[in-house]
């Protein structure tokens, strides 16, 4: 039996089904995202809380590394919560990835400043990022795998949108917190307390998302896998050689990812921050313009999610990405206020929403049912820890230097490499995911 609910539960029980996974997988998503992405729009705000001694620039620098140090733990984080994914099932991992989330969340928003406790404040921070690090490592993978498995067939690439779509509302609602704050808040008070709002607010935020996940129930893709009869002399595999029997779905799901992961944290997550330290656009009007920007990525998300699921995949990757390479030193270029940033933003991540909608559907269609979470969650966070983690660090570093220009070139490299793999990649779309992966 490999049909989803939806396909044969009666009419009022699908609906209430539906519900529950958009909500449960939203919610969760949403929390992550929230917890995850107001480090760096924050960053500039308790730099020096944390790391004292230097001016501005370096404490920044400093927050920033720490940034990227927290995907240093994604790439585990995949193989954890991947692994209870494929052996205890795909609602397990996702409660325990939201939960690991809010804690860290919680703790970093409680912690007492360097200048109270000493060396001890950057070390619970880092502590609590690599907390945070292993929770959204193992949450993409595992939320991306639950809502692939839910979704009917020739509807997943408009299904999977939600992943991104749930997830970018967590990053909006940051921005806006942060819009509303620094507009209210001095920015003394800012680097004093204000900066705690948005931790505190989402580990809070995080206990109702565990809550809606713990209502949810099992793929039954993933249950009639788990339910497959095995004899004592055919145990089964290990997963760590299961997934290394994958290797070129492995290697599509780094290259893929390169490219899309720098794009994307330089434009949706420390586009504002790099506006506001780099080229002195207003605080308040920086994450005014990153708000409205993601606006216009949340609306483009479903859009390209539905047009994969007519056209395929591969094309409604191809079109967008040679785009955005040509544009990557213009749309930079154009930052210089608020409303620059905001053009430059929209354009950017209307281009760059394509990959973010059809990237859940095309990973899952490329693995097998027994260790789709694990084999996507690895490649993929160790992708995103050495692209997308250290992108924010890089663009600041080099812009401090006076070479602005090398990063950007650095992001083409990077967009052609996972343009030749789009290229490269089979036609997936509708693909059986009882059997996908298989050949």
């Amino acid at each position: 039996m490999t049909g989803t609910a939806q396909q044969v539960a009666p009419a009022p029980q699908a609906r209430a089904e539906k519900r529950r996974t958009i909500v449960g997988i939203g919610a969760g998503n949403a929390m992550e995202w929230f917890d995850w992405n107001v480090y760096a729009t924050f960053s500039t705000f308790f730099a020096v809380q944390f790391f004292t001694g230097g001016d501005q620039a370096t404490s920044l620098l400093k927050t920033l590394a720490v940034f990227a140090v927290g995907f240093v733990a994604r790439p585990f984080g995949g193989f954890l919560f991947g692994a209870l994914a494929d052996r205890r099932g795909r609602k397990v991992s996702m409660a325990v990835c939201v939960a690991t989330a809010a804690v860290g969340s919680l703790v970093i928003g409680l912690t007492p400043t360097q200048a109270t406790i000493g060396v001890g404040a950057p070390v619970v921070l880092v502590l609590a990022r690599l907390a945070q690090g292993l929770a959204h490592g193992g949450e993409l993978p595992a939320a991306q795998t639950y809502l692939a498995e839910m979704a009917p067939r020739e509807r997943r690439g408009l299904w999977s949108s939600l992943i991104y779509f749930s997830g970018t509302a967590g990053v909006l609602a940051g921005t806006v917190l942060g819009a509303v704050l620094t507009g209210l808040l001095s920015t003394a008070d800012m680097a004093a307390y204000g900066w705690r709002i948005p931790f505190v607010v989402g580990g809070l935020f995080g206990l109702y998302a565990l809550v809606m996940r713990l209502r949810m129930r099992e793929t039954e893709t993933y249950t009639a896998s788990a339910a497959e009869p095995r004899s004592s002399a055919d145990p089964q595999p290990h997963l760590v050689r299961q997934i290394l029997a994958h290797p070129k779905a492995l290697a599509r799901v780094v290259f893929l990812t390169s490219g899309m992961t720098v794009v994307y944290y330089v434009w949706s997550v420390a586009a504002p921050a790099y506006a506001i330290n780099t080229r002195g656009v207003d605080p308040s009007a920086s994450l005014w313009a990153g708000a409205a920007a993601l606006v216009v990525f949340m609306v483009m998300l479903p859009l390209w999610g539905a047009l994969s699921d007519r056209i395929g995949r591969r094309r409604t990757l191809l079109i967008p990405g040679a785009i955005l390479v040509v544009l990557v030193y213009p749309l930079d270029a154009m930052i210089h206020d608020g409303w620059s940033q905001f053009a430059a933003m929209a354009i950017a991540l209307a281009l760059i929403s394509a990959g973010s909608a059809v990237g859940p559907a095309l990973y899952a269609e490329l693995f097998p049912t027994g260790i789709r979470a694990a084999g996507l969650g690895v490649p993929y966070s160790l992708s995103v820890a050495l692209f997308g983690g250290t992108a924010p660090y890089l663009q600041e570093l080099f812009a401090g230097l006076g070479h602005p220009g090398w990063f950007l070139g650095y992001t083409t490299v990077l967009l052609l490499v996972s343009g030749v793999t789009v290229l490269l990649l089979p036609e997936t779309r509708g693909a059986d995911l009882a059997t996908a992966g298989t050949r």
